[in-house]
C-alpha cells in the first residue's frame, strides 16, 4: 500500500525538511542512485540539484538512508501483522502514515512476540473477556457470572475470583504501557518536565564526577557532555541514575483516558492503571528517553568531534620551509627530523637532554649542527611528554644562532599510530618506527592535510568523550570530514601520497597505489587525460575525480584549476569571449581576474550553452588557478622565546592559539606548557550558545589571565574581558 509512490513522497518530506526545491532533491536522489560521490555532486552538478551545498547534500543522505530504514521496517511489521493474521485496513493505514521506526514500533507493540509476563500468562488462563469487559465499564454482576459460567469446569471448579480479578487487572495493566496515545503522553510530559537525577554511590571527590553527585537537571537543560559523564559513571558503577517526574499527575491522567467516572470497575481499573504505569510504562519510557538523550549527546560530541577536527586539518600549509621536527621524550631521548620543503627526509638523530641521560650541551651541539646543515627555518615541536622541558631547550638555543629560527609547538596526537602502520613503513622504510614521528611532527607543520589523513581520525585528540560514542558512526562522520576536506582543497596529482588520493572523490586504495606507481616509473603526469593510462582508472572514476587532482606546469593550464575536464570547451569560450587563451592563467593570471570582475556571467551565459553555476564556477576558478582555500586562514604562532608560568600573573594580556573547542568553552595554548580554559561564560559579553558559534581550532586568541591556580596546575582565562 505505502510502496507505490514510495519515493515521490520521500521527495516531497525531503524538500520540506531541507526547504529545497523538490527538483533538486530529486536530482539529488538519482545522482547517487547512480553512484556518483558526493563531493562530485556537490561541485559539479549544480544544475540538477539546484545548487544543494554539500552540508545540505550530507543532510539528504542521512535522512535518505533512514527513511529507506522505516520502509524496511514497515515490511517487516507487515509481513510479521500477516502471518499472526492481526492485520486490518485501520492498522495499515496507521502503519502507512508513520514517518519513525518508533512510531511503527509502538504500532507493532501490541503485536510483539513476548517473554512470558505476567499479562500473558493471564491470557492464557482466558481472563482476556474479563479485562475487556472491564475497560468496556459492563455490569459487575453480569460479566462475572457470564465469565464464571464460561469458564467453570466441568465439575463445577472454576478459579477464584480475586485471582480472577487479578489477572484481568494484569491484562489491563500491559494494554496500558502499549497503549499509543498513553505512551505519547508520557513521553511528551517527561520531555516537558522531567528531570535527570544522579547521585553518588560512592564516594566521588577528587573524581571527574564529583559534580554529578548530586545532580538534578530538568531534561530540555540538560547539557550533551554532561550526560556522557554522567553516563560513563552509570557505567563505571560511580552513580546512580534515574528520570524523575511528577508520577501522581502523570498517572491521573492515564486514569482519565482509561477509567470513565461511571465505569462499575473505576476501582479496579484504577489500580491497574497506576500498576502498568509504575510497573510496565513509565520504566519502558524512562529506557527510551535516556537511550535518546545518550544518542542526542554522542551526536553532539561527534558533531564538535567533526568541526575540530575540520579546522585542525584544514589549518594552512606552511610551504617552502625547512622544518625540524622534534618528538620529545625522556628515557628514550628526543627523535629529531630534517625535512625538505616539499617534505623529504634530509637528516634524523636522537639526542638525550633531559633526565635520566641529561646531556643536555650534546643536544644542544646537535640541534645547533643540524640546523646550520640544512638551512632549518621553524622547529616543530611535539606536545606530548617533555614537550616543555624541549621547548624550554630550543628557546635557549635560537638566541646563539647565526639564522632567523623560529619554533612552534605542534599537536603530535596520533604520530605513534601513524609510525607503527604499515603506511608509515612503506613511506619512510629506511627510517626506524622511532624516528618516523619526528618526521610526521615535521610535516604536519608543512601541510597539516596532507599528513594528519594518514591517520585513523579518531587517534587524533580534538574533541571530549571520542571513546564513549558509537564507534561506526564516529568512523563514519570523521571519514566525511576527510573526505570533505581533501575534495576542498584538491590534490596535487604529481605529489600526493596513497593516503592522500585515497579520499580524493571515486579513487580507491587500489587505484590511489597505481596512480603513485605510475608517477614512479612514467614520471609526473603532464595532463589529467594521462589520468586515464593508469591501470584501473577507467572513465567512470576519471570522471568523479579529475576536477579534484591538479596538474602544476602541465601542458594545460585548465588542468591547475576548478574547472572539470568536461567543461573545458566552455572555459575556453569564456577566455575567448574577453580575448585570452588558456596560456593567459600562467602568463597574465592579475590580468584574466580584473576582466573576469569587469565581465557579468550572466552576459556570457546566454551565448554559452551552459547553466548559470557552471559558468560562475567556473569564473570563480578562472580568476584564482591553483587556489589553495587555506591560505587567508591565520598561521600557527611561531615563537622565538618561552613564557614561564611563573612569570604570568593574573590580568595579564597574552596571545594563544585555540587547541580545543568543547560544550563548555575552549582551551587556548598561551605558550606556558599547558592549555588555560576560556569558560564559554568568559567567550563574549553577550550568550554564547554554543563555543564552536565564536572560535574555530587553530584561531590565533588574546587572552586575559583570570587565575592560576597551581596545585591542580589549571589556568582559566577570559576573552570578553580583554
Amino acid at each position: 500500500m505505502f510502496d507505490e509512490n514510495w519515493r515521490q513522497r520521500v521527495i516531497r518530506s525531503l524538500a520540506s525538511e531541507l526547504d529545497h526545491v523538490e527538483s533538486g532533491v530529486e536530482g539529488a536522489i538519482d545522482l547517487l542512485d547512480q553512484g556518483n560521490t558526493l563531493p562530485f555532486i556537490a561541485r559539479y552538478r549544480k544544475e540538477a540539484t539546484a545548487e544543494m551545498d554539500e552540508t545540505k547534500l550530507r543532510k539528504l543522505v542521512r535522512r535518505y538512508e533512514y527513511l529507506g530504514r522505516v520502509r524496511e521496517r514497515k515490511c517487516e511489521i507487515l509481513n510479521a501483522l500477516r502471518n499472526q493474521g492481526a492485520l486490518t485496513n485501520r492498522l495499515e493505514e496507521a502503519l502507512d502514515a508513520a514517518a519513525s521506526i518508533q512510531q511503527l514500533d509502538d504500532l507493532y507493540r501490541p503485536f510483539r512476540p513476548k517473554r512470558k509476563t505476567r499479562a500473558s500468562q493471564a491470557r492464557a488462563r482466558g481472563l482476556t473477556p474479563l479485562a475487556e469487559g472491564m475497560l468496556r465499564g459492563e455490569n459487575r454482576n453480569t460479566l462475572l457470572s457470564q465469565w464464571y459460567a464460561e469458564n467453570s469446569s466441568e465439575d463445577g471448579d472454576h478459579l477464584d475470583p480475586e485471582d480472577a480479578l487479578a489477572g484481568a487487572r494484569d491484562i489491563v495493566a500491559e494494554v496500558v504501557a502499549e497503549d499509543i496515545g498513553a505512551r505519547e503522553a508520557i513521553r511528551s510530559a517527561i520531555r516537558k518536565s522531567g528531570t535527570l537525577v544522579s547521585e553518588a554511590r560512592v564516594d566521588l571527590a577528587g573524581t571527574p564526577y564529583a559534580l554529578y553527585g548530586t545532580f538534578r537537571r530538568g531534561l530540555n537543560t540538560v547539557r550533551p557532555h554532561q550526560v556522557l559523564a554522567i553516563d560513563r559513571a552509570e557505567r563505571e558503577n560511580a552513580l546512580r541514575v534515574r528520570i524523575d517526574l511528577d508520577h501522581a499527575t502523570a498517572s491521573e491522567t492515564l486514569a482519565n483516558r482509561f477509567v470513565r467516572v461511571d465505569n462499575p470497575w473505576a476501582d479496579a481499573l484504577g489500580s491497574a492503571v497506576e500498576d502498568g504505569y509504575h510497573r510496565l510504562l513509565f520504566p519502558s519510557i524512562e529506557r527510551e528517553i535516556r537511550r535518546g538523550l545518550t544518542e542526542g549527546a554522542e551526536s553532539h560530541a561527534i558533531s564538535v568531534f567533526a568541526q575540530n577536527l575540520t579546522d585542525l586539518i584544514m589549518a594552512p600549509p606552511i610551504p617552502g620551509r625547512v622544518v625540524l621536527g622534534v618528538d620529545p621524550a625522556y628515557r628514550s631521548g628526543c627523535k629529531l627530523a630534517a625535512v625538505g620543503p616539499r617534505g623529504d627526509v634530509l637528516d634524523v638523530a636522537v639526542v638525550y637532554p633531559h633526565p635520566p641521560q641529561g646531556k643536555e650541551a650534546d643536544a644542544r651541539s646537535t640541534l645547533a649542527e643540524m640546523i646550520r646543515n640544512w638551512d632549518v627555518d621553524i622547529i616543530a615541536i611535539g606536545n606530548g611528554t617533555a614537550s616543555r622541558e624541549t621547548e624550554a631547550l630550543v628557546a635557549g638555543l635560537i638566541p646563539e644562532l647565526r639564522r632567523e629560527v623560529s619554533y612552534t609547538i605542534v599537536n603530535e596526537a596520533g604520530a605513534s599510530v601513524y609510525s607503527a602502520s604499515a603506511l608509515a613503513a612503506a613511506e619512510l622504510p629506511r627510517l626506524d618506527v622511532s624516528h618516523r614521528g619526528a618526521v610526521s611532527i615535521a610535516r604536519r607543520l608543512q601541510d597539516p592535510l596532507a599528513e594528519l589523513v594518514k591517520i585513523e581520525p579518531r587517534s587524533i585528540g580534538v574533541g571530549l568523550y571520542q571513546h564513549d560514542v558509537d564507534q561506526k558512526e564516529l568512523a563514519r562522520s570523521l571519514g566525511e570530514v576527510v573526505e570533505s576536506c581533501v575534495n576542498r582543497v584538491g590534490v596535487d596529482a604529481n605529489s600526493a601520497s596513497p593516503a592522500l588520493l585515497t579520499h580524493v572523490a571515486g579513487i580507491r586504495p587500489g587505484v590511489a597505489e597505481a596512480i603513485v606507481a605510475y608517477r614512479r616509473s612514467k614520471g609526473p603526469f603532464v595532463n589529467r587525460k594521462q589520468l586515464l593510462e593508469v591501470p584501473g582508472l577507467g572513465m567512470v572514476t576519471f570522471e568523479q575525480a579529475a576536477g579534484f587532482l591538479r596538474i602544476r606546469g602541465g601542458d594545460d593550464p585548465l588542468d591547475n584549476t576548478w574547472v572539470h575536464p568536461e567543461s573545458y570547451p566552455i572555459a575556453r569560450d569564456i577566455l575567448a569571449h574577453i580575448g585570452a587563451s588558456p596560456d593567459a592563467l600562467v602568463e597574465q593570471p592579475d590580468w584574466v581576474r580584473k576582466t573576469l570582475e569587469n565581465t557579468r556571467p550572466q552576459d556570457i551565459a546566454e551565448v554559452i550553452d551552459a547553466g548559470r553555476p557552471t559558468i560562475n564556477d567556473i569564473f570563480a576558478a578562472l580568476s584564482r588557478p591553483g587556489r589553495d582555500p587555506r591560505e587567508n586562514l591565520p598561521q600557527p604562532i611561531l615563537r622565538k622565546d618561552i613564557i614561564s608560568l611563573d612569570q604570568v600573573e593574573p590580568g595579564e594580556v597574552l596571545t594563544g592559539t585555540v587547541r580545543n573547542v568543547v560544550d563548555f568553552g575552549v582551551f587556548v595554548d598561551i605558550g606556558v606548557g599547558r592549555d588555560g580554559l576560556v569558560h564559554i561564560s568568559e567567550l563574549s559579553e553577550g550568550f554564547v550558545r554554543h563555543p564552536g558559534d565564536l572560535l574555530s581550532v587553530g584561531d590565533t586568541v588574546v587572552v586575559r589571565v583570570l587565575s592560576i591556580d597551581r596545585e591542580r596546575d589549571r589556568i582559566s582565562l577570559s576573552i570578553s574581558a580583554v
